[in-house]
């Protein structure tokens, strides 16, 4: 019986690593604009910008996270920006963390979750108000 006890809980453990890792990989997203980048570290997602339909501007200059309210940073590149910053996983859902709006200069708390293996559900909030966006997982 412990045996079985022991198999039981194991398995539930896998099951659980498995469904929060789902999330880690590249996601398109709803305006085909942008690719962002999902990975986990000590712990926690995190995601950044890997591809940009329009990375350069017309004379070849990556475009730059200009409206950051940081003036320091407003000469980095949006190409590896990181966007979303310190979700963690619990019931179903990723939560507890960021994502940053490059165009606005403006950072949102944010909840994630799958609407199946292949569409991720975005959520950023502002106040009482949010706005859900449909990112696709692609190669």
């Amino acid at each position: 019986m412990r045996q079985l006890i022991l198999f039981f809980a194991v398995i539930s453990l896998v099951n659980n690593t498995f469904a929060q890792n789902q999330i880690i990989g590249k996601w398109l997203s709803e305006d085909k604009e942008g690719i962002t980048t999902i990975y986990k570290n000590n712990g926690k997602y995190f995601g950044k910008i890997t591809w940009l339909k329009k990375p350069n501007d017309h004379k070849g200059i990556p475009f730059t996270d200009s409206e950051n309210p940081d003036k320091s940073k407003r000469n980095q590149p949006l190409m590896g920006l990181l966007i979303l910053k310190d979700f963690h996983y619990s019931n179903n859902e990723w939560k507890g963390g960021t994502i940053y709006d490059p165009e606005s200069g403006k950072t949102y708390t944010c909840t994630m979750w799958l609407e199946n293996t292949n569409t991720l559900k975005v959520r950023g909030y502002w106040g009482l108000f949010y706005q859900t966006h449909t990112w696709t997982k692609t190669n």
